[in-house]
This record gives C-alpha cells, structure tokens and sequence, in this order.
C-alpha cells in the first residue's frame, strides 16, 4: 500500500490523493453576522502472568556477598532521609497540603518542575515544552519563506505545491489552532490575512471529503472555538479583521463538501468538486468508499451545525451512522470499505489501522461531544471493544506485548500480526473512553466505576507500551510506518484469560549492560519486525497522541519521559541539512538518516501540538471540556439543546449482535370513508396549480379559475400555518377557454 502520492500531501487512508451558495442557506435569513446567529448556543451546557521478557541473568556480576539491606543502619538511615525529602517535595508533609487539598486539584497554569525518576534530577516541563515551540517556528518559518500558501512542502528543496489551481493553503489552516496555544502572535496574524484575501474554495477541483473535512473544516472550526471561547487567551492578534472570518469561510466550504453526501444511501463519495460540490467515486477499490473516511465527519459536520443552528449537517452526518450500523456487522466490527450507493460494505478486511482507525474513534467521541447524551454511540462503542478483545487482541512472543491485529479475510479466518502507526490512537482513546476524561482517581470514585474499568484502563496501558516499544527498538528511536509481530503459537487471545491472569509486557524498557553473556539489545527485539518496506516515518502523531491522553488520565510520568525521548529522536533524525526544518525520512533503520523531502501538514497541526499539550500545563483545553477531532483540533462538549437529538435508533438485535427479523405487517386495503362522492368526478381532464398556500383548495368545474393579480392569495384563506406558508397543490379543471393564473 503506498503512502505517499504522487500529488499531494499524505492521506490517512487513501491510496492516491484526489483532490457558492449555501445548501442549507445559511446566511438566507435576515442581516447580521453570523456571530449575531450564534447566541449562547453552549450557555449553561458545559459542562498471575507469564514470564517477563528479561528477568535478571542469573550469571549478573555482583559483588562480594553482603548481610541484608534491612541490617545496615547506613542504608536504613538513607532510605528514611531520602522518603522524608521525596515527601516534602511532592507536599505530603507539607502544611500547605493540608491547606491546598488533595491530588484532584487543577494544577497551576504553568507546568513547572518534577522530579524524574527516569533521568535524575528536576525536569522543567515549560521549558521543554518552549523546545517543541522553537520546533514548530522552525518548520513554520521555513514554509513561510519558501512556499507560502502551497498546499505541500519540501524543505529540502526548499519549494511547495498547490493541490488545485490557486492552492488551498492546506498548511496554513491546519496550523492556525497550533499557532494559537503557543500564543505565535505575528505567524497567526500573518496566517489570518492569508486566510482573509487569498483561501478561496470557488475552485475547479476534486478534493478528498474526509481529508478536507478534518484538516479544512477541522482547523477552521477549531480555530473559531478557541478565539471565541477564550477571547484574549491564546495568541490575541490586534487586526482590522472580523471575528466572523473562521466561521464564515467553514460554512463555505461545508457546503461545497456536502455535494458528496447526495448518494441513493447517504454514505458520502471519497471525493467531491469544489466548484461544482459533486461528489466522486473513489477510482480505486470498486468505488468503495474508506469505513473510517465516511464515518469520520461526523464531530466537524455537527459542532457546524450546533454553531449556525442549521440541521442539515448534522443530518447528513448522523444519517451515515444508521447506514453503517444497519449492516449489523458481527460484535461490531466492520470492513473497511463501504458501497456510497448501496451503504453496504465491501469484503471482510477488519483493522484498526488506514481505512478503519477513526470510525471506533469517532463513536465513543461523539458519545463525549454531546454530553454523553447519545447513548447509541457509546452502545456501539462498547460492542466494538468487546469485538476486538474477542477477535483481534492477542501476544507478542516472547516478550508479551499486547497487539491488537487484523483479520483480512474475516473474522473467522487467521489472525495478520500487524500494526499500521495509525493504531497506536487507541490506547489513548481507550483511556478516554473508560473515565471520560476525567483523571483515574476521580473516574474511580464514580458509581460506574468496576472491574470492567480496571481491565480496560490495563489494556490501554498495555497498548501504550507496545505503541512506545515500535520506537526503542529501532535505531533512530522513531517508528516505522507498520510493524509486524512474532506471535504464540497457537497465538494466545485476550479473552483465554481471566482478568488479573492476562500476559502483561516488560515492566521496564531499560537496555541490559553491554557484557558478555548478556543480552544488550533493545527490549522486544524478538518480537518486533519492521519490514524494509514499512521502515518509513512520516512524523505521524499518533503515539505521542496516546502518550498526551495517558499523562493526563494516570498522571503517570513515564509518559511524559517517553514523549520527550521521542522528540529528541525527530529532533535529530529529521533535522534538514541546513537545520532549517523537519522532513518524514525513508528508514527508522539507517542512521544517518535518509529525507524523504516532505513536511506533513499534521506535522504541525498534530504531532508537535500535542508534544506541545504533554509538556504543557493540565489546565490548557481540559479533556472534561473538549473532545479533538482525528486531526487534533479541538471542539467544545455540548448539550443537544432543544433543536438537535439523536435522529435515529438501531434495529432490533438478538444477544448475537444479529438483526431481529422484522414481521410482514398486513397490507389492508383502505377503504374510502362513507359514500362522499369526488368533487371532481365526470369533469375531465385536470391540472395541478402549485400556488403557495396552507391549505387545499379544490376548484370545480363551474367556478372560475382566474386569480385577479391584485388579490393577496395567501391573505385569503381560511386555515393558517403558524410559522410559514407551506406549498399546497391545487387541482384545476383543466379549460381551454379560461387562462390560468399561476
């Protein structure tokens, strides 16, 4: 499967890059901005195991035999000073925390400093998050000098792209929500007066619905929340230009995208037009439009529609949702190509990796996004976790590193020991779904809480180190695109234990001392295989993704070292030779690397923002408050309101997940009621007059059908509609002496 196009910018999913009036008329009714429209739309809402991979060498040097620990008063005496010292640090015997309260407290708006147990000494988190700042003006600038407004960029060659005639400033946009949490002031500014004079989406050219969605839409969305919600807060900019422009441009190019979705099911096409908002079939894989890319629109479409109040988008999102899960695919797993015009799938290939990732993303995200209101999301969440665990989940040998596979013949067949980077959003995710954001030690205290939890919250972390192993065991310390493993035989799944009884992987990642008889190597090198083919790394975010919700969820430091060994790793490895940018590189096997010459727009839009929130304070953008779109942008919670509801129900099921059969209902013939003749009958010939009234008016053949201009026919009749006229149909004898009058 190839990764990279030979015109555009990589796409999450798709093989090949394919690349106005309003449908829902938005701007149709009365004067005023659009931010006049949006009136407190969210006021009030917010709100016992196998062995481990390496135990010690019984050969291990050691000294001189020595009496027990426990009897030596030097080591005693040390140990109390240094748990007295480690207990003043962290405030458990300070008077201020009993003062300060406990450990749910919000921590301050700087991250400060921590001990690290990892390294040794204090850790100043702001300071490496102001690391990951001069990362990104890096690449910023270097873009914003050579390639400016260009869809794709090399910074090797220093020059760009467009995707269509005049470009789609694809960078730009997909940086503007980044540019604003590091509070970069001038790059935001010069950013919106691109966005103001140059983004036009009047454009003669096909584009990728979902790509355009989560980065276009995605950015511009976000962008609006945070300069909205936070006025003053991130980046601040001092310019003429209205506060309506983020809104105004995404209801725009909402309605040129939602062409793809005029489909005989609803499912949307891969591509559509810009200028003439038509949607595309996919020209490869029969038509068949990506599971993921069809069922990943849904957060941006409805937060669009939550802000102008119009439920068009909303319904054309949610609708996609029906089609698929009318499928009833088994244990709620399903393929990862999907008929446009049919809304079935097409074959049995199921994976969490390209194609597949983010729709079990976006169900458990869109359950978060309303509030927890729409239970079916959150429904079909667990029956997909439950499938998984059932299906996919199984062990590493010899290490046991967890590995959630694929099955690319169906459930029923063999097990494909791989993983796509791309998968490595779940264990964060997973985390996500299991407290709801919350911190574990708050989750835990919730009534919901049980052992059910406590086995998902493991899994996640399992999946975190089988995700951060991809990294150590290569040379460069950054991943390859897929990874495949070595694999019990027969493979050992998930549910052949009991909770407390699973395979759990290495406890440490620390690297054995280069001595003779002792296995130096990295941890997991047996079980990991990162095939020449797949060795390539496009700075993709999903693992520090996970790393960002792992930190803030456990709280456990680990995660943050783990992030920060990895940025030093891209730091130096994809470095440009004239150290003026970051490129993706060919293999995380060859050191000195070789560059590939391209930046990914995620680049900046994901991975370096969420580098970024891991170092930086708990208190920017709350996981309670906000959910991120598959891109990383951010939209607020919301509750559904008097306008917005769940508009559909799933069918019936057995405790198979399979569809209930639905029984023939009688087809009766209705019979007219009593012996009221037709006012028409025997007049011959009739004619349909459309004419915009509330009620019916039936003309016979002896009264006249001309309307005098000057009568003011809605004014004139008898029954009233309370809001509007609606459209009536009114049946006319047609008369070749008598002129109609429409």
């Amino acid at each position: 499967m190839a990764y990279i196009s030979q015109t555009g910018p990589t796409q999450r999913h798709t093989d090949n890059w394919q690349s106005s009036h309003s449908r829902f008329d938005i701007n149709g009714q009365g004067n005023g901005s659009i931010t006049d429209k949006i009136s407190d739309v969210f006021g009030g809402d917010r709100k016992n195991s196998l062995p481990m991979y390496k135990d010690k060498p019984f050969q291990y040097p050691g000294g001189r035999r020595k009496m027990p620990w426990y009897r030596q008063k030097r080591i005693i005496a040390v140990a109390l000073l240094s748990l007295a010292l480690l207990s003043w640090w962290f405030g458990i015997l300070s008077p201020l925390s009993y003062v300060t309260g406990g450990s749910d407290k919000a921590p301050a708006k700087k991250s400060q400093s921590s001990w690290s147990l990892f390294g040794g000494g204090i850790v100043d988190w702001d300071d490496r998050a102001q690391k990951v700042k001069e990362a990104f003006q890096l690449s910023f600038s270097d873009y914003e000098k050579h390639a400016w407004g260009d869809d794709e960029y090399h910074p090797v060659a220093k020059d760009g792209k467009k995707m269509t005639q005049e470009g789609l400033g694809w960078i730009i946009v997909d940086a503007l929500d980044t540019m604003m949490l590091m509070n970069l002031t001038t790059e935001l500014e010069h950013a919106r007066q691109w966005v103001r004079h140059n983004l036009t989406y009047d454009q003669d050219h096909d584009v990728s619905t979902f790509e355009t969605t989560i980065r276009m839409l995605g950015g511009l969305l976000s962008a609006h929340y945070l300069s909205s919600s936070f006025p003053g807060v991130y980046a601040p900019v001092n310019d003429t230009l209205s506060d309506d422009m983020y809104i105004e441009k995404a209801a725009e190019l909402a309605d040129r995208l939602i062409g793809a979705f005029d489909t005989q099911s609803g499912v949307p096409l891969a591509s559509v037009n810009l200028h003439t908002q038509k949607g595309i079939p996919s020209h490869a894989d029969g038509g068949a439009s990506s599971t993921a890319e069809a069922t990943s629109v849904q957060l941006e479409l409805k937060y669009l529609s939550k802000l102008t109040g119009e439920t068009g988008y909303w319904e054309k999102a949610e609708h996609v949702m029906k089609v698929v899960d009318d499928n009833a695919e088994p244990d709620g797993l399903v393929p990862i190509f999907i008929y446009a015009d049919r809304g079935v799938f097409r074959g049995n290939n199921i994976r969490l990796g390209s194609r597949g990732d983010s729709y079990y993303e976006y169900l458990i995200k869109q359950y978060l996004q309303t509030s927890q209101q729409e239970g079916v999301y959150n429904e079909m969440w667990k029956e997909s976790m439950a499938g998984l665990k059932k299906h996919l989940l199984t062990y590493s040998s010899p290490s046991n590193f967890t590995v959630l596979a694929e099955k690319q013949n169906g459930l029923e067949q063999a097990l494909t020991p791989k993983m796509d980077h791309l998968v490595c959003f779940m264990p964060g995710t997973i985390a996500l779904a299991t407290t709801g954001g919350l911190t574990v030690a708050q989750a835990r205290r919730e009534r919901t809480w049980g052992s059910e939890q406590e086995d998902d919250m493991i899994l996640a972390e399992e999946l975190m180190k089988t995700c951060w192993g991809m990294y150590t065991v290569t040379a460069t310390g950054l991943a390859g695109e897929i990874t495949h493993f070595k694999l019990h035989d027969p493979p050992l799944m998930y549910n052949d234990f009991a909770s407390g009884d699973r395979p759990r992987g290495p406890k440490s990642f620390e690297r054995m001392p280069n001595l003779p008889g002792v296995d130096s190597r990295p941890v997991g090198t047996d079980d990991y295989n990162i095939k020449s083919a797949d060795a390539h790394n496009l700075q993709r975010p999903e693992t520090v993704e996970s790393l960002f919700y792992m930190w803030r969820i456990t709280g456990d430091e680990k995660y943050r070292q783990w992030g920060w060994q990895m940025f030093e790793a891209f730091r130096k490895h994809t470095i440009t030779p004239d150290s003026t940018g970051y490129s993706s590189i060919n293999s995380v096997q060859n050191v000195p690397t070789s560059l590939r010459d391209n930046m990914e727009s995620f680049w900046l839009a994901e991975t370096l923002k969420y580098f970024f929130l891991l170092f930086s304070s708990n208190d920017i953008l709350p996981l309670t408050d906000v959910v991120f779109n598959t891109e990383a942008h951010a939209f607020p919670r919301f509750k559904l309101g008097k306008l917005f509801k769940t508009g559909w129900e799933r069918k019936p099921r057995d405790e198979s997940g399979h569809l209930l059969p639905v029984p023939d209902k009688a087809i009766e013939e209705k019979k007219p009621e009593g012996d009221k003749p037709d006012p028409l009958a025997g007049a011959g010939p009739r004619k349909i007059q459309t004419v915009h009234l509330t009620s019916t008016k039936v003309v016979p053949a002896t009264e006249t059908t001309l309307l005098p201009q000057s009568v003011d026919v809605a004014n004139s009749q008898t029954e009233t509609d309370s809001e509007a006229a609606e459209t009536a149909v009114v049946p006319v004898v047609a008369d070749p002496a008598v002129e109609m009058v429409t």
